[in-house]
Protein backbone atom coordinates (compact mmCIF):
# COMPACT_ATOMS: atom_id res chain seq x y z
CA UNK A 1 0.00 0.00 0.00
CA UNK A 2 1.13 3.55 -0.71
CA UNK A 3 2.51 4.89 2.60
CA UNK A 4 1.64 8.29 3.99
CA UNK A 5 3.35 11.06 2.03
CA UNK A 6 3.29 13.56 4.89
CA UNK A 7 7.05 14.12 4.60
CA UNK A 8 6.44 15.82 1.25
CA UNK A 9 4.19 18.49 2.80
CA UNK A 10 4.62 21.30 5.32
CA UNK A 11 2.05 19.95 7.76
CA UNK A 12 3.05 20.15 11.46
CA UNK A 13 2.68 16.90 13.42
CA UNK A 14 -0.03 18.37 15.67
CA UNK A 15 -2.27 19.29 12.71
CA UNK A 16 -4.89 16.77 11.63
CA UNK A 17 -6.06 18.15 8.29
CA UNK A 18 -8.98 16.14 6.92
CA UNK A 19 -10.45 18.74 4.58
CA UNK A 20 -8.89 18.25 1.15
CA UNK A 21 -12.33 18.39 -0.46
CA UNK A 22 -12.22 22.09 0.42
CA UNK A 23 -8.59 22.78 -0.40
CA UNK A 24 -5.66 20.45 -0.84
CA UNK A 25 -2.32 21.25 0.78
CA UNK A 26 0.60 22.11 -1.51
CA UNK A 27 3.67 19.87 -1.51
CA UNK A 28 7.02 21.39 -0.59
CA UNK A 29 8.24 21.12 -4.19
CA UNK A 30 5.19 23.06 -5.36
CA UNK A 31 5.78 25.79 -2.79
CA UNK A 32 9.39 26.07 -3.93
CA UNK A 33 8.29 26.25 -7.57
CA UNK A 34 5.80 28.99 -6.75
CA UNK A 35 8.43 31.07 -4.96
CA UNK A 36 10.84 30.66 -7.86
CA UNK A 37 8.12 31.60 -10.36
CA UNK A 38 7.31 34.81 -8.49
CA UNK A 39 11.02 35.61 -8.60
CA UNK A 40 11.06 35.11 -12.36
CA UNK A 41 8.22 37.59 -12.69
CA UNK A 42 10.41 40.03 -10.81
CA UNK A 43 13.11 39.52 -13.45
CA UNK A 44 11.19 38.78 -16.66
CA UNK A 45 14.26 39.34 -18.84
CA UNK A 46 15.58 36.01 -17.55
CA UNK A 47 12.83 34.04 -19.30
CA UNK A 48 14.20 32.26 -22.32
CA UNK A 49 12.55 31.79 -25.69
CA UNK A 50 9.81 29.20 -25.59
CA UNK A 51 9.56 29.23 -21.79
CA UNK A 52 5.83 30.01 -21.78
CA UNK A 53 5.08 27.35 -24.38
CA UNK A 54 6.91 24.67 -22.40
CA UNK A 55 4.99 25.63 -19.28
CA UNK A 56 1.51 25.32 -20.68
CA UNK A 57 2.26 22.23 -22.74
CA UNK A 58 3.68 20.51 -19.64
CA UNK A 59 0.47 21.33 -17.74
CA UNK A 60 -1.69 20.19 -20.65
CA UNK A 61 0.13 16.87 -20.85
CA UNK A 62 -0.12 16.34 -17.08
CA UNK A 63 -3.87 16.96 -17.11
CA UNK A 64 -4.35 14.65 -20.10
CA UNK A 65 -2.45 11.86 -18.34
CA UNK A 66 -4.89 11.88 -15.41
CA UNK A 67 -7.86 10.94 -17.60
CA UNK A 68 -6.08 9.12 -20.45
CA UNK A 69 -6.74 11.88 -22.94
CA UNK A 70 -4.60 13.18 -25.78
CA UNK A 71 -2.89 16.48 -24.97
CA UNK A 72 -4.65 18.09 -27.93
CA UNK A 73 -8.00 17.36 -26.28
CA UNK A 74 -7.17 19.56 -23.26
CA UNK A 75 -7.75 23.30 -22.92
CA UNK A 76 -6.16 25.50 -20.27
CA UNK A 77 -8.88 27.32 -18.33
CA UNK A 78 -9.17 29.16 -15.00
CA UNK A 79 -12.20 27.50 -13.41
CA UNK A 80 -14.98 24.93 -13.67
CA UNK A 81 -17.53 27.63 -14.51
CA UNK A 82 -15.36 28.77 -17.42
CA UNK A 83 -15.19 25.22 -18.72
CA UNK A 84 -18.93 24.66 -18.43
CA UNK A 85 -19.60 27.99 -20.15
CA UNK A 86 -17.30 26.92 -23.00
CA UNK A 87 -19.02 23.54 -23.27
CA UNK A 88 -22.43 25.22 -23.28
CA UNK A 89 -21.38 27.48 -26.12
CA UNK A 90 -20.05 24.56 -28.17
CA UNK A 91 -22.70 21.90 -27.45
CA UNK A 92 -26.17 22.46 -28.90
CA UNK A 93 -28.91 21.20 -26.59
CA UNK A 94 -31.94 20.38 -28.80
CA UNK A 95 -35.09 22.40 -28.20
CA UNK A 96 -37.77 20.55 -26.27
CA UNK A 97 -35.30 18.35 -24.40
CA UNK A 98 -34.20 18.11 -20.76
CA UNK A 99 -30.87 19.00 -19.17
CA UNK A 100 -30.29 16.88 -16.07
CA UNK A 101 -28.47 18.33 -13.07
CA UNK A 102 -28.11 17.29 -9.43
CA UNK A 103 -29.81 18.86 -6.44
CA UNK A 104 -27.36 20.73 -4.21
CA UNK A 105 -24.60 20.24 -6.75
CA UNK A 106 -22.02 23.00 -6.87
CA UNK A 107 -23.15 25.96 -8.94
CA UNK A 108 -20.62 25.53 -11.75
CA UNK A 109 -22.18 22.55 -13.60
CA UNK A 110 -25.71 23.89 -12.99
CA UNK A 111 -26.15 27.64 -13.38
CA UNK A 112 -24.96 27.95 -16.99
CA UNK A 113 -27.80 25.71 -18.14
CA UNK A 114 -30.39 27.64 -16.13
CA UNK A 115 -29.17 30.83 -17.80
CA UNK A 116 -29.64 29.31 -21.26
CA UNK A 117 -32.79 27.23 -20.82
CA UNK A 118 -35.47 29.74 -21.77
CA UNK A 119 -33.69 31.20 -24.79
CA UNK A 120 -32.63 27.80 -26.13
CA UNK A 121 -35.94 26.08 -25.46
CA UNK A 122 -34.93 23.28 -23.09
CA UNK A 123 -35.93 22.55 -19.50
CA UNK A 124 -33.87 21.77 -16.42
CA UNK A 125 -34.61 18.62 -14.45
CA UNK A 126 -33.04 18.49 -11.01
CA UNK A 127 -32.38 15.03 -9.59
CA UNK A 128 -33.31 15.19 -5.91
CA UNK A 129 -30.70 14.21 -3.34
CA UNK A 130 -31.63 10.61 -2.51
CA UNK A 131 -32.32 9.72 1.12
CA UNK A 132 -30.37 6.48 0.73
CA UNK A 133 -27.39 8.20 -0.89
CA UNK A 134 -27.71 6.25 -4.14
CA UNK A 135 -27.07 9.02 -6.63
CA UNK A 136 -26.45 6.67 -9.54
CA UNK A 137 -29.88 5.03 -9.30
CA UNK A 138 -31.51 8.44 -8.94
CA UNK A 139 -29.81 9.78 -12.08
CA UNK A 140 -30.62 6.65 -14.09
CA UNK A 141 -34.26 6.86 -13.01
CA UNK A 142 -34.41 10.48 -14.17
CA UNK A 143 -32.94 9.61 -17.56
CA UNK A 144 -35.44 6.80 -18.08
CA UNK A 145 -38.46 8.62 -16.60
CA UNK A 146 -41.56 7.66 -18.55
CA UNK A 147 -43.52 10.45 -20.20
CA UNK A 148 -40.78 13.04 -19.76
CA UNK A 149 -39.30 15.08 -22.61
CA UNK A 150 -36.25 13.45 -24.20
CA UNK A 151 -32.90 13.96 -22.50
CA UNK A 152 -30.57 16.31 -24.35
CA UNK A 153 -27.70 16.53 -21.89
CA UNK A 154 -26.61 15.71 -18.34
CA UNK A 155 -24.29 18.10 -16.53
CA UNK A 156 -23.31 16.53 -13.22
CA UNK A 157 -20.46 16.06 -10.79
CA UNK A 158 -18.90 12.61 -10.73
CA UNK A 159 -18.69 12.83 -6.92
CA UNK A 160 -21.21 14.93 -5.01
CA UNK A 161 -19.35 17.53 -3.01
CA UNK A 162 -21.66 17.52 0.02
CA UNK A 163 -22.07 13.86 0.92
CA UNK A 164 -19.30 12.19 -1.09
CA UNK A 165 -21.85 10.22 -3.09
CA UNK A 166 -20.18 8.49 -6.04
CA UNK A 167 -21.96 8.60 -9.41
CA UNK A 168 -21.21 5.65 -11.67
CA UNK A 169 -20.40 7.66 -14.80
CA UNK A 170 -20.06 4.50 -16.91
CA UNK A 171 -23.67 3.51 -16.22
CA UNK A 172 -24.87 7.08 -16.69
CA UNK A 173 -23.01 7.43 -19.99
CA UNK A 174 -24.46 4.16 -21.26
CA UNK A 175 -27.98 5.37 -20.47
CA UNK A 176 -27.39 8.78 -22.05
CA UNK A 177 -25.96 7.18 -25.17
CA UNK A 178 -29.10 5.07 -25.61
CA UNK A 179 -31.04 8.34 -25.69
CA UNK A 180 -28.57 10.14 -27.94
CA UNK A 181 -27.83 12.62 -25.15
CA UNK A 182 -24.60 14.45 -24.28
CA UNK A 183 -22.59 14.23 -21.07
CA UNK A 184 -20.65 17.02 -19.32
CA UNK A 185 -18.80 15.89 -16.18
CA UNK A 186 -17.53 18.09 -13.36
CA UNK A 187 -14.68 15.90 -12.09
CA UNK A 188 -13.58 18.30 -9.35
CA UNK A 189 -13.71 15.56 -6.72
CA UNK A 190 -12.75 12.70 -9.00
CA UNK A 191 -9.88 13.51 -11.36
CA UNK A 192 -6.61 12.05 -10.14
CA UNK A 193 -8.26 9.93 -7.45
CA UNK A 194 -11.11 7.98 -9.04
CA UNK A 195 -9.79 6.50 -12.27
CA UNK A 196 -11.30 7.86 -15.48
CA UNK A 197 -10.46 6.85 -19.04
CA UNK A 198 -12.11 9.27 -21.45
CA UNK A 199 -11.16 7.12 -24.44
CA UNK A 200 -13.32 4.35 -23.02
CA UNK A 201 -16.02 6.50 -21.40
CA UNK A 202 -16.29 8.97 -24.31
CA UNK A 203 -18.00 11.90 -22.56
CA UNK A 204 -18.48 15.16 -24.39
CA UNK A 205 -16.61 17.27 -21.86
CA UNK A 206 -14.79 16.80 -18.54
CA UNK A 207 -13.65 19.70 -16.37
CA UNK A 208 -11.49 19.71 -13.24
CA UNK A 209 -9.43 22.20 -11.18
CA UNK A 210 -6.17 21.61 -9.33
CA UNK A 211 -6.74 23.26 -5.95
CA UNK A 212 -8.42 20.35 -4.18
CA UNK A 213 -7.42 16.75 -4.86
CA UNK A 214 -4.68 17.57 -7.36
CA UNK A 215 -2.71 19.40 -4.63
CA UNK A 216 -2.25 22.44 -6.83
CA UNK A 217 -3.02 26.17 -6.85
CA UNK A 218 -6.24 28.10 -7.27
CA UNK A 219 -7.04 29.52 -10.69
CA UNK A 220 -5.82 26.56 -12.74
CA UNK A 221 -8.31 24.17 -14.31
CA UNK A 222 -8.57 21.99 -17.41
CA UNK A 223 -11.24 21.23 -19.97
CA UNK A 224 -11.29 17.97 -21.89
CA UNK A 225 -13.33 18.31 -25.05
CA UNK A 226 -14.06 15.25 -27.19
CA UNK A 227 -12.55 15.45 -30.67
CA UNK A 228 -16.01 15.62 -32.24
CA UNK A 229 -16.35 19.06 -30.62
CA UNK A 230 -13.06 20.57 -31.77
CA UNK A 231 -14.94 22.64 -34.34
CA UNK A 232 -16.69 25.02 -31.94
CA UNK A 233 -16.35 28.73 -31.31
CA UNK A 234 -14.39 29.38 -28.09
CA UNK A 235 -15.51 31.59 -25.24
CA UNK A 236 -12.70 34.07 -25.92
CA UNK A 237 -11.08 35.18 -29.14
CA UNK A 238 -7.32 34.86 -28.69
CA UNK A 239 -4.26 34.84 -30.91
CA UNK A 240 -3.25 31.45 -29.53
CA UNK A 241 -6.55 29.93 -30.64
CA UNK A 242 -6.17 31.09 -34.23
CA UNK A 243 -4.04 30.04 -37.14
CA UNK A 244 -1.69 32.56 -38.78
CA UNK A 245 -1.62 35.06 -35.92
CA UNK A 246 1.71 36.26 -34.55
CA UNK A 247 0.99 36.45 -30.83
CA UNK A 248 4.18 38.42 -30.07
CA UNK A 249 3.16 41.18 -32.44
CA UNK A 250 -0.45 40.43 -33.42
CA UNK A 251 -0.53 40.94 -37.17
CA UNK A 252 -3.39 39.21 -38.93
CA UNK A 253 -2.76 37.55 -42.23
CA UNK A 254 -4.11 34.73 -44.33
CA UNK A 255 -6.62 32.23 -42.99
CA UNK A 256 -7.68 33.22 -39.48
CA UNK A 257 -9.45 29.95 -38.73
CA UNK A 258 -9.13 28.31 -35.35
CA UNK A 259 -6.47 25.74 -34.52
CA UNK A 260 -7.69 22.19 -35.10
CA UNK A 261 -7.84 20.89 -31.52
CA UNK A 262 -8.98 21.83 -28.03
CA UNK A 263 -6.22 24.43 -27.75
CA UNK A 264 -8.67 26.77 -29.48
CA UNK A 265 -10.59 26.81 -26.17
CA UNK A 266 -7.60 27.97 -24.10
CA UNK A 267 -8.26 30.98 -21.89
CA UNK A 268 -6.78 34.38 -22.61
CA UNK A 269 -3.50 35.05 -20.77
CA UNK A 270 -2.85 31.34 -20.66
CA UNK A 271 0.86 32.05 -20.20
CA UNK A 272 0.37 32.26 -16.46
CA UNK A 273 3.67 30.65 -15.64
CA UNK A 274 3.63 31.46 -11.91
CA UNK A 275 1.01 28.79 -11.19
CA UNK A 276 1.19 26.59 -14.30
CA UNK A 277 4.30 24.82 -13.05
CA UNK A 278 2.73 24.49 -9.60
CA UNK A 279 -0.30 22.82 -11.17
CA UNK A 280 1.89 20.52 -13.25
CA UNK A 281 3.86 19.29 -10.24
CA UNK A 282 0.75 18.28 -8.28
CA UNK A 283 -0.84 16.50 -11.23
CA UNK A 284 2.39 14.69 -12.06
CA UNK A 285 2.74 13.52 -8.46
CA UNK A 286 -0.81 12.18 -8.46
CA UNK A 287 -0.28 10.40 -11.77
CA UNK A 288 3.00 8.90 -10.58
CA UNK A 289 1.32 7.48 -7.47
CA UNK A 290 -1.57 6.28 -9.64
CA UNK A 291 -5.28 6.39 -8.94
CA UNK A 292 -5.37 2.77 -7.75
CA UNK A 293 -2.70 3.35 -5.10
CA UNK A 294 -4.22 6.64 -3.96
CA UNK A 295 -7.70 5.12 -3.71
CA UNK A 296 -6.40 2.13 -1.77
CA UNK A 297 -4.79 4.40 0.81
CA UNK A 298 -7.66 6.87 1.16
CA UNK A 299 -10.31 4.14 1.23
CA UNK A 300 -8.40 2.53 4.07
CA UNK A 301 -8.45 5.80 6.03
CA UNK A 302 -12.12 6.59 5.45
CA UNK A 303 -13.13 3.03 6.31
CA UNK A 304 -10.98 3.13 9.45
CA UNK A 305 -12.88 6.24 10.51
CA UNK A 306 -16.26 4.76 9.52
CA UNK A 307 -15.54 1.67 11.67
CA UNK A 308 -14.33 3.83 14.55
CA UNK A 309 -17.43 6.04 14.76
CA UNK A 310 -19.90 3.18 14.38
CA UNK A 311 -20.97 3.35 18.05
CA UNK A 312 -21.14 7.14 18.32
CA UNK A 313 -24.68 7.58 17.02
CA UNK A 314 -23.68 8.96 13.61
CA UNK A 315 -24.83 7.76 10.20
CA UNK A 316 -22.47 6.90 7.35
CA UNK A 317 -23.29 6.29 3.69
CA UNK A 318 -22.99 2.68 2.58
CA UNK A 319 -19.47 2.02 1.30
CA UNK A 320 -20.70 0.99 -2.15
CA UNK A 321 -22.42 4.37 -2.61
CA UNK A 322 -19.69 6.76 -1.50
CA UNK A 323 -16.45 7.88 -3.02
CA UNK A 324 -13.44 6.16 -1.44
CA UNK A 325 -11.82 9.42 -0.36
CA UNK A 326 -14.77 11.27 1.21
CA UNK A 327 -16.73 10.28 4.31
CA UNK A 328 -19.89 12.12 5.31
CA UNK A 329 -21.27 11.76 8.83
CA UNK A 330 -24.84 12.61 9.77
CA UNK A 331 -26.64 12.98 13.07
CA UNK A 332 -30.29 13.32 14.04
CA UNK A 333 -30.97 17.04 13.87
CA UNK A 334 -27.82 17.69 11.86
CA UNK A 335 -24.23 18.42 12.76
CA UNK A 336 -23.74 21.71 14.59
CA UNK A 337 -21.24 24.43 13.72
CA UNK A 338 -20.13 24.28 17.34
CA UNK A 339 -18.95 20.69 16.91
CA UNK A 340 -16.87 21.62 13.85
CA UNK A 341 -15.37 24.52 15.81
CA UNK A 342 -14.62 22.29 18.80
CA UNK A 343 -12.73 19.90 16.56
CA UNK A 344 -10.82 22.78 14.97
CA UNK A 345 -9.86 24.01 18.46
CA UNK A 346 -8.05 20.70 18.85
CA UNK A 347 -6.36 21.10 15.45
CA UNK A 348 -8.69 18.66 13.69
CA UNK A 349 -9.99 20.22 10.50
CA UNK A 350 -13.12 18.91 8.76
CA UNK A 351 -16.03 20.67 7.02
CA UNK A 352 -19.73 21.19 7.63
CA UNK A 353 -21.69 20.56 4.43
CA UNK A 354 -25.49 20.67 4.26
CA UNK A 355 -25.88 19.56 7.86
CA UNK A 356 -23.35 16.73 7.61
CA UNK A 357 -19.69 16.47 8.59
CA UNK A 358 -17.48 15.92 5.57
CA UNK A 359 -14.15 14.20 6.18
CA UNK A 360 -11.69 14.13 3.28
CA UNK A 361 -8.18 12.77 3.89
CA UNK A 362 -5.37 12.84 1.34
CA UNK A 363 -2.04 11.09 0.88
CA UNK A 364 -0.45 13.20 3.62
CA UNK A 365 -2.79 11.72 6.24
CA UNK A 366 -1.97 8.58 8.21
CA UNK A 367 -3.63 6.10 10.54
CA UNK A 368 -2.72 8.26 13.54
CA UNK A 369 -4.79 11.10 12.05
CA UNK A 370 -7.79 8.80 11.67
CA UNK A 371 -7.48 7.45 15.20
CA UNK A 372 -7.04 10.92 16.66
CA UNK A 373 -10.14 12.16 14.88
CA UNK A 374 -12.17 9.23 16.23
CA UNK A 375 -10.95 9.78 19.78
CA UNK A 376 -11.62 13.52 19.81
CA UNK A 377 -15.03 13.15 18.15
CA UNK A 378 -15.99 10.52 20.73
CA UNK A 379 -14.90 12.82 23.54
CA UNK A 380 -16.94 15.72 22.16
CA UNK A 381 -20.08 13.66 21.55
CA UNK A 382 -19.95 11.89 24.90
CA UNK A 383 -18.69 14.82 26.92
Amino acid sequence: MLPSQRHLFEIPPDICYLNSASSGALPRTTLDAGRAAVGRKGQPWTLGAGFDSRQYERARAAAARLINADAGDIALIPSISYGVATAAKVLTVPRGTRVIVLENDHSSPVLEWHARAEAQGFVIETVRQPADGDWTSAVLAAIERSGAPPVGLASISSVHWSDGGLIDVDKVQAALRRHGAMFVIDATHGAGVVAMDVKQLDPDAVIFPTYKWLIGPYGRAFLYMAKRHHNGVPLEQTAAGRRNVNSENPVYFGDLGYVDNARRYDMGERDYYISLEMASIGMEMMADWGAAAVVERLAMLTQRIADGVRDLGVSVLDRRLRAPHILSLGMAGGISKDLIAQLAAENIHVALRLGRMRISPHVFNDEADADRFIAVLAKQLRG
